[in-house]
């Protein structure tokens, strides 16, 4: 039977499992700013059994680590949180490139425990490597956090499995956050999960609903504000968006024999890849959030599993980024 809770990695971070991702609260999507709905919405979470959340010191340039703190500075107990550094950001949102010096490690983590009005971050990721940094440095200097006292646990996201190996080598890891998804399965192909299995590494699926578009709420363009980032990601062209309804075919073809949402199917799936897969899709809003923990009440047969994988389309239209 499926866990709905399991420990990350080799850790004492025991989670849900279908946690919450917290950047559209902030940042990329419109209306990502209202605040008093989101702490809603936060608290709401909490009360339903939620008590793993996603942020990073990029999203909103800080903001969404302070709404945390603002949505959590009473209940801090009944959380994980889970920040990340390496994506630097101006004061006005301008992108700065990619920073994995051990030195800016140490300022950043600093910055993060300010806005989250903490002593120690439990779960502290790497954004992306820097290709001008080795792994080892990095993750040298995140160790350092750890002896500290200022990190419980730490993680990386987006790394390949030859840079988790090497990173695992120099202080354990113990969480790889990537996108997973029924249209993003690269990570079973370049052995990224394979290494998270081999090493004992829990795996955290981001955008494990394909940045919305398996829930078949954005059939063409004119459903994403011009606001919306999404306007300029490859996968939500014209073009691409046409191709890639071949994914949401299936998923309402399951959804109606399962009784259940294509978020929902969506979610399921993810999660049937494994109990040491866990995954975190954002959302603003309550109703999404009950939908998703719907996901729970989707369970598939080995032979359903094995008839999804022979149904998927071989390719998705359109990069990640």
């Amino acid at each position: 039977m499926t866990k709905k809770r399991n420990t990350l990695g080799k850790s004492t971070l025991e989670v849900g499992r279908i946690g919450l991702g917290c950047m559209g609260m902030s940042d990329f999507y419109a209306g990502s700013r209202d605040e008093a709905a989101h702490i809603k919405t936060l608290h709401a979470a909490v009360e339903r059994g939620v008590d793993h959340f996603d942020t990073a010191d990029m999203y909103g340039t800080g903001h969404n680590e302070e709404l945390l703190r603002q949505a959590f500075a009473d209940r801090w107990d009944k959380v994980t949180v889970a920040t990340k550094f390496g994506v630097r950001r101006g004061e006005k949102g301008e992108w700065l490139g990619i920073s994995g010096r051990p030195e800016y490690v140490k300022e950043a983590c600093d910055k993060s425990l300010k806005r989250l009005g903490r002593d120690t971050i439990d779960l502290y990721y790497q954004h992306r490597p820097d290709p001008n940094v080795p792994v080892e440095e990095s993750v040298g200097a995140m160790k350092e956090l750890v002896l500290a006292g200022k990190v419980r646990f730490i993680g990386v996201s987006e790394f390949s499995a030859a840079q988790i190996r090497a990173a695992h080598a120099v202080h354990p890891i113990t969480a790889l956050q990537t996108e997973y998804s029924l249209w993003t399965r690269n990570v079973e192909e370049d052995g990224v999960l394979e290494a998270c299995r081999e090493l004992g590494i829990g795996f955290v699926a981001y955008s494990p609903l394909g940045r919305g578009f398996l829930t078949g709420a954005i059939p063409n363009r004119e459903a994403l504000d011009e606001s919306d980032w999404r306007r300029n990601n490859p996968r939500f062209t014209e073009e691409a968006l046409a191709e890639n309804a071949r994914f949401l075919e299936l998923l309402r073809d399951l959804a109606a024999k399962k009784k259940a949402t294509p978020a929902q199917i969506a979610l399921a799936w993810v999660l049937a890849q494994g109990d040491d897969v866990f995954v975190i899709p954002g959302t603003r809003k309550i109703e999404r959030l009950d939908e998703n923990l719907g996901a729970w009440g989707v369970a598939f047969t080995a032979e359903e599993l094995a008839e999804i994988r022979a149904r998927l389309p071989k390719d998705t239209a359109g990069a990640r980024y």
